[in-house]
């Protein structure tokens, strides 16, 4: 079993070839307590309920595996004298979209503000191993945007879809960070080489326009769309009570300073990384090779950094 951002880092640090041993995980029951993890240097954890949800049913659930499962790894990755452990939180956090008539910007001293039960069990999950930490067991947190890429679940094949089929969408003026599994990933590594310690806001180094990542995906395929403005009065009205049309066309960003780094971590800019994503994902959907299906509540990734000598791994 894999899982998206989980196995885009595997592969990403194989490239690395000698520097670093892997091994992954499934978390779905409670074999991985007994694992070994003495012999890792880094734990990144991925494991979690990854939708949004209102079903008041699913919230126990949110919170066991969201944060009560994430502090237990913490304390087992501790208490084997693992150095680094890697969290993956959400820009969720902080709640929301911004209206579509509104601006929505974070920065360093915006307070979270979770809108429901999966941001908060994140935000929670933070808290808790947070107080783990000291001078031999560092704790990352990240809190990406949106992320995309080859493969990738969520907002952006839908958007994709309508990419390719819709004659004309809708240009409304807005801004959303967003972050690049492959951007992501490099992150990762260099957070992993640096031997960091803290929180973190990877994203893309620049702003996304959601009818202008349309019109880029579009031409990936050969397709032309016409951005129109037609539909923008009706759009505002209907983000008064539609939360779906917020996600679409509200404004969601981090302060760009916030996400800047000691090293380049930006291994694509918007337009490259839409034409290698969508390239990626026509040779996916026409290739008879079997992928393995995302399971985000199952998994935890596991990283050896090799300082010295390779290190064996189960």
């Amino acid at each position: 079993m894999n899982s998206y951002i989980g196995g885009s880092l595997s592969k990403w640090l194989v490239k690395c070839l000698g520097e670093y041993s892997i091994d992954t995980m499934s978390m779905r029951d409670d074999l991985w307590k007994e694992k070994d993890f003495t012999k890792y240097d880094v734990v990144f954890h991925v494991a979690g309920i990854a939708h949004v949800s209102t079903d008041p049913n699913m919230e126990d659930s949110y919170y066991k595996v969201n944060r009560d499962l994430t502090i237990e790894a913490a304390k087992k990755a501790k208490m084997a004298g693992v150095k680094q452990f890697i969290f993956m939180s959400s820009i969720i956090v902080y709640g929301d979209s911004g209206n579509i008539n509104d601006k929505k910007v974070i920065n360093k001293n915006t307070i979270t503000n979770p809108s429901n039960f999966y941001g908060n069990s994140k935000l929670q999950a933070e808290e808790g191993i947070k107080s783990l930490e000291n001078d031999d067991f560092k704790i990352v947190i990240l809190r990406p945007p949106m992320i995309y890429g080859k493969g990738s679940k969520g907002n952006y094949p839908r958007l994709a879809k309508l990419a390719q089929k819709l004659p004309m969408f809708p240009d409304i003026d807005n801004e959303r960070s967003m972050l690049h599994i492959d951007n992501l990933c490099e992150f990762i590594r260099l957070i992993i080489k640096n031997e960091e310690r803290g929180l973190f806001f990877p994203q893309n180094d620049e702003y996304v326009k959601t009818s202008e990542m349309v019109k880029l995906i579009a031409e990936a395929h050969g397709k032309k769309i016409t951005l129109t403005k037609v539909f923008n009065p009706i759009l505002r009205l209907m983000g008064l009570k539609l939360g779906i049309v917020n996600k679409v066309f509200g404004d969601f960003v981090y302060d760009l300073n916030m996400s800047d780094y000691k090293e380049n971590y930006r291994i694509w800019d918007l337009k490259e990384s839409i034409t290698t994503t969508e390239e990626s994902n026509s040779k996916k959907s026409t290739s008879k090779e079997s992928t393995p299906k995302e399971e985000s509540i199952t998994l935890t990734q596991k990283i050896t950094h090799r300082n010295k000598l390779p290190k064996k791994i189960s």
